[in-house]
């Protein structure tokens, strides 16, 4: 499942982030790829970390799952938060791309 998922997230990543080079030049570059990067490595991970649990303690995997969810929305927010003002990136482009990334997966 992560291949399939993670190439499909790969693939409107990449043209998420074309479409950023094309509306914020060098900065859509930039946001488009860190927001990729991120989706890739946060659904990645809780995918693992679920996996394991499904494994060992599957009458706790609903709880795991609940809590990676919260913690991937919360630190989400945050980045979004943080980086709203940004210069070196654009912040629309990297949200857009963030979004599309994570209906892909």
């Amino acid at each position: 499942m992560l291949r399939r998922a993670g190439a499909a997230t790969l693939i409107v990543g990449v043209i998420g982030t074309a479409i950023g080079v094309l509306v914020a030049g060098s900065q859509g570059l930039i946001a488009g790829a860190l927001g990729t990067i991120i989706v890739l490595l946060f659904f990645s991970i809780g995918q693992v970390v679920l996996g394991s649990v499904l494994k060992n303690r599957p009458e706790n995997a609903m709880m795991v799952a609940m809590a990676l969810y919260l913690v991937k929305i919360g630190v989400l927010l945050v980045l979004l938060l943080v980086l709203q003002d940004a210069t070196f990136f654009a912040p629309k482009v990297f949200a857009g791309v963030i979004v599309a990334c994570t209906l892909a997966w």
